[in-house]
């Protein structure tokens, strides 16, 4: 058996973004804004992507690599939602068959001028050296720039 072990980290994140609030909030709650800018992704491939966006609802990713190689899997579960204003989940991530972090997310919306301002703040236990607290904080800030693009493809059509 190979060692275990557990790094906890918390990060923070911030964005600002030229949309209210509700426009913000909706490319989290609209299933298929969220599959652009989160599920469908440059470079990787979706294999599955669900979404029940209610508090109790889950949230179910599988893809990876376009060209073949590792699958990741995300499982998630939201705890709480206040429309236009909070989000939390918890959720598990694996690469193939092995668990490699779990986390809990709060995304928090605020009036920013014109704008908004997203808070996301995310507290991980990341399993055995197969993941880092670094890694997760630079796939979640481009995460959060897809999100900047939705949110753009979102106004324009306004």
């Amino acid at each position: 058996m190979s060692e275990r072990s557990v790094t906890h980290a918390t990060f923070v994140l911030e964005r600002t973004y030229d949309a209210s609030p509700a426009t913000v909030f909706s490319a989290w709650a609209d299933p298929a804004a969220k599959a652009r800018w989160f599920a469908e992704a440059d470079g990787w491939t979706t294999g599955m992507y669900e979404v029940d966006f209610r508090v109790g609802g889950h949230e179910t990713y599988r893809g990876g690599p376009k060209g073949g190689g590792q699958t990741h899997r995300m499982n998630g579960q939201y705890q709480d939602i206040i429309p236009n204003a909070r989000i939390i989940y918890t959720y598990d991530m694996h690469l193939n068959d092995t668990r490699i972090s779990v986390s809990l997310a709060t995304i928090e919306l605020e009036p920013s001028g014109a704008g908004t301002r997203l808070i996301l703040t995310e507290q991980g236990a990341y399993l055995d050296g197969y993941d880092s607290p670094d890694q997760r904080k630079e796939g979640t800030g481009s995460l959060l720039d897809a999100l900047a693009a939705e949110i753009q493809r979102q106004t324009a059509r306004a």
